[in-house]
């Protein structure tokens, strides 16, 4: 009975803990919407005569355009990586998601010392024709359309991991049923394949949109007029956090109207497989014309997306990297490693914590706190940073007032100054992506294990730390290391909330091409593409492969406690 009292007391203690560790991670957020109520008619109305319409306008045909255009790519590539065997298709299968190592911001840079005036492609066209200013047309980068397609080539793989998955697990059968009603090949892919993959291919393209509402770096270089700038411009330009924070408020709505649209329509779409098993599909060879442009247009999108930017900045690091390999350069670099993996190590205790709570107590109550803090992914990086930045300000202002009237002293900065605020922004945008890891892998063992250890006297954390994490080690490394890259790519909330004489790589590769010194920017920026190539490798070498911890798993069931 004392076993029982002592187990119920911990799941309880548990409990408490999950409600407010949501709390905290969601005040943030929440205290952008409690903006809302508070009166800005003066700069509301100078927003709106103004810059208003071309936020609200240019964050929606920024984000619909990355949609449409990751939806083509990542769609048309993972249907014939799938179904169809052709040259090279073994290894394209893998180069094609590289271009997600890549930073939307860093390509937008690189693309723009090609592409621009004084660049190399538009100096060889006047040298070889004799042109000079005005002569000819050329597109320019720094525009709309080309913030959608430097946003494209980076995010495609969203669709084309989701939509791949969708195409493989199709039954055969579904298409030898059609070729016997006469359905071509075009048509089936129209009519059957398409609409089975469509959910697949809708959240991959909703969660590109998310991104592209989010991003900051890209639209600032190339001098657009969204959101995430004007949050900066009316924070740091104007001096007016609250109306920032309001400007925060709106883009989230905009962030949710996505979400329920994406939601309702997936809602709406429901196919099932009945009678049968699904046959494992037979990849089709490609032959005649086909066989010469499709691996041609499956290594288009690396070659635009990863190896370019990627040679481009190899050539620019090589000429300025004697200078640029400094003292410097190693301190941005240690700053950004043990802040990513500081920053790594809370959220995926985190997600630990959250994860087996649900386990523990798998109330619906519990498991809408939980979801309502993974929706922390969905909302931009600087509309977090805003929320914490006024949050911890404030509870900043009311700890040295204490201590001025207790201790007759300031103890400063104590929150909003230090890391403790970047690793909460963090901890709130990326736990989703630690938990889809962390729930994966907790789903993969059995319910049994627990009853098993509970009633040997077992409490929770002990459940946890002796049984779950040693059958799960490969799902918390995954978790750990994606969460990691994603810090180290982050820029606008480490714009925001990094700590006086402090900077990271993202920061200052932002801070150098910025002032056009996109040599001097190469550096840091090759430093950021490599370490994101590391959970490229390890995602490639997981999608053919079983799991390791099922084996574990598997093995764990034979032994006993």
């Amino acid at each position: 009975m004392l076993r029982k009292s002592g187990v119920y007391n911990s799941v309880n203690a548990w409990m408490l803990g999950i409600a407010l560790g949501c709390f905290i991670l969601a005040a943030p957020v929440g205290l952008i919407f409690v903006s809302v109520f508070v009166p800005q008619v003066e700069i509301w109305q100078h927003l709106y005569s103004t810059v208003l319409s071309d936020y609200i306008s240019h964050s929606l045909a920024l984000a619909f355009g990355v949609g449409a255009l990751v939806m083509l790519m990542g769609t048309l590539l993972a249907w014939y990586v799938a179904r169809y065997e052709f040259f090279g298709r073994s290894q394209l299968q893998w180069l094609i998601l590289l271009p997600m190592a890549m930073p939307a911001y860093i390509i937008a840079y690189t693309y723009t010392g090609l592409l621009d005036f004084a660049g190399p492609i538009q100096t060889l066209l006047r040298d070889t024709f004799d042109w000079h200013y005005g002569d000819y047309y050329f597109p320019e980068i720094r525009s709309l359309p080309g913030a959608i397609t430097m946003l494209s080539l980076v995010l495609y793989p969203y669709v084309y991991l989701l939509a791949r998955t969708a195409f493989t697990e199709q039954s055969s059968s579904l298409e030898e049923a059609a070729r016997s009603l006469g359905v071509s090949s075009r048509k089936y892919f129209y009519t059957v394949a398409l609409p089975l993959a469509r959910p697949a291919i809708l959240m991959g393209a909703a969660l590109a949109m998310m991104e592209a509402f989010a991003d900051y770096g890209t639209v600032q270089y190339f001098g657009l007029s969204t959101f995430t700038t004007g949050i900066f411009r009316t924070w740091f330009g104007l001096g007016n956090g609250v109306a920032a924070a309001q400007l925060a408020a709106l883009l989230t709505s905009f962030v949710v109207c996505l979400l329920v649209i994406e939601y309702v329509s997936r809602r709406k779409i429901r196919y099932y497989f009945q009678g049968q098993r699904a046959q494992p599909i037979h990849r089709k060879t490609l032959t005649g014309s086909r066989a010469f442009w499709v691996p041609i247009l499956c290594f288009l999108p690396v070659l635009l997306g990863f190896i370019l930017p990627v040679i481009q900045l190899l050539s620019w690091a090589l000429g300025t990297y004697q200078t640029q390999l400094n003292s410097e350069f190693w301190m941005l670099l240690w700053n950004s490693f043990y802040l990513a993996a500081m920053a790594a190590m809370t959220v995926v205790i985190l997600a630990l914590f959250f994860a087996y709570g649900k386990r523990l107590n798998p109330l619906k109550p519990i498991r809408m706190l939980v979801g309502l803090v993974n929706l922390g992914y969905a909302v931009p990086g600087t509309v977090i940073a805003i929320g914490a930045m006024i949050s911890l300000s404030w509870l900043d202002i009311k700890i040295n007032a204490l201590t001025e009237t207790w201790l007759d002293m300031s103890v400063g900065l104590v929150f909003s100054g230090s890391l403790f605020a970047l690793v909460l922004v963090y901890s709130s945008r990326f736990l989703a992506v630690a938990m889809h890891n962390i729930d994966t892998g907790l789903a993969r063992v059995k319910p049994s294990m627990d009853d098993a250890a509970r009633s040997l006297g077992y409490r929770p954390i002990q459940v946890l730390s002796r049984i779950h994490l040693p059958l799960m080690k490969t799902s918390v490394f995954s978790a750990l290391l994606l969460v990691f890259v994603d810090v180290l790519k982050e820029l606008p909330a480490t714009l925001i909330l990094r700590p006086f004489n402090f900077n990271t790589l993202a920061v200052r590769t932002f801070e150098l091409a910025s002032d056009e010194r996109l040599m001097d920017a190469a550096l840091p920026a090759l430093a950021i593409v490599s370490v994101g190539l590391i959970p490229v490798v390890l995602l490639t070498q997981l999608m053919d492969k079983p799991s390791q911890d099922s084996a574990l798993i598997n093995e764990g069931s034979y032994v006993k406690s």
